[in-house]
């Protein structure tokens, strides 16, 4: 059993860290990704295999001595062997995605004149799947592969969210391309299960997908709601919001200190003694109409209603603003996912091809 933790590589800083009991980052080269697979893979053999000897020896010794033979410490053992490197493999995953966190960061959000395809730090994310998951959808068996899978999306989709406050100034338009590239994230996890050449999926994956990245649509659409009514949009799309992530979003719309007082004095007065669930729950919108309305014109229409909207007129106007996003980029990222998946060229080509 040591000598199979030794191969696993070593460090771990990520949301896995804990669970992996290491320190310090996991770089995972390609045949380190196969390793740990075959680790995974000679875990789960002798897991099945001792469990099957124990059943044997039962059934050929003295009656007396069938209770003394128990194997199941043993099997506990190469369970957390498989455990530990299947976190180790979603880790080595994460580091590899440090690069493309640090250059969403990077993007000049508050000064983007218009709304274009998804951007570079997507692709890369793409690209970064698109080498690994195939092989190790083939390794793995489906029951660990969709450990993986599962273990991935709750990795990936809350460090997506929590990237968006690294960012400085993010102006309506830079909210509106970072919508479109969180729609394009979310629709390379939900595609991972082919990528994997996978048969099926469990239903919870797709679920879990869509739970943890409607959570940074929602802090974007707050982003995108006008000043007068951000209060109202935050505390309806993120119950679980904090004081301190509002004020974050205030800043990250640029809003000046003096304007953020009143804001914040607002909000405050009307979050207290509100109990917060312990889980944001999914906003479900309702579709888009023929003709979206663009962020400003809902801008413009809740400047005129004066008047502080229902928690249901907050979240079909956020809806509004989620479709005000879906311009003329959007739509050509939904063209490319098609284009994609008929096989035709466009930025999901490997993803779907490979």
């Amino acid at each position: 059993m040591p000598q199979s933790y030794s191969r696993l590589p070593k460090g771990g800083t990520g949301i896995v860290a804990a669970a992996t009991g290491t320190d310090g980052q996991i770089k995972t080269s390609d045949r380190d990704e196969r390793m740990i697979c075959y680790i995974v893979n000679t875990a789960e053999y002798c897991h099945k295999t001792s469990g099957e000897l124990a059943e044997n020896v039962s059934k050929i010794i003295d009656s007396q001595f069938v209770d003394k033979v128990d194997m199941s410490e043993v099997q506990d053992e190469f369970s957390v062997v498989i455990t530990k490197a299947l976190l180790t493999l979603v880790h080595g995953l994460e580091t590899k995605f440090d690069a493309e966190m640090v250059a969403m960061t990077r993007v000049p959000w508050a000064s983007l004149e218009s709304v274009g395809d998804q951007s570079e730090y997507v692709n890369g994310i793409n690209l970064i799947l698109g080498s690994s998951i195939p092989v190790l959808g083939s390794l793995l068996s489906p029951t660990y592969f969709q450990f993986f899978l599962d273990k991935l999306a709750a990795s990936l989709g809350p460090r997506f969210y929590l990237n968006i406050y690294k960012c400085k100034l993010i102006s309506e338009t830079g909210a509106q391309q970072m919508l479109l590239d969180t729609q394009a994230v979310k629709t390379i996890l939900l595609e991972i299960p082919a990528l994997g050449k996978q048969t099926t999926v469990a239903t919870s994956y797709s679920k879990l997908v869509s739970r943890e990245m409607s959570k940074a649509e929602a802090l974007l659409k707050v982003i995108l709601s006008p000043v007068d009514s951000v209060g109202n949009t935050y505390r309806a799309l993120l119950p679980e919001g904090t004081p301190l992530e509002f004020q974050r979003i205030l800043d990250l719309k640029g809003l000046k200190k003096a304007d953020q007082q009143a804001i914040m004095e607002d909000f405050n007065k009307h979050s207290s003694g509100v109990r917060h669930p312990s889980a944001a729950p999914v906003v479900t919108v309702p579709s888009a109409p023929p003709t979206p309305p663009t962020a400003s014109a809902v801008i413009g229409a809740a400047a005129a209603a004066g008047a502080t909207a229902s928690r249901e007129d907050v979240l079909t106007r956020a809806a509004a603003l989620g479709r005000g996003a879906a311009t003329t980029g959007f739509k050509r990222f939904l063209a490319l996912t098609e284009a994609a998946k008929d096989q035709k060229d466009g930025p999901f080509r490997k993803l779907f091809n490979a």
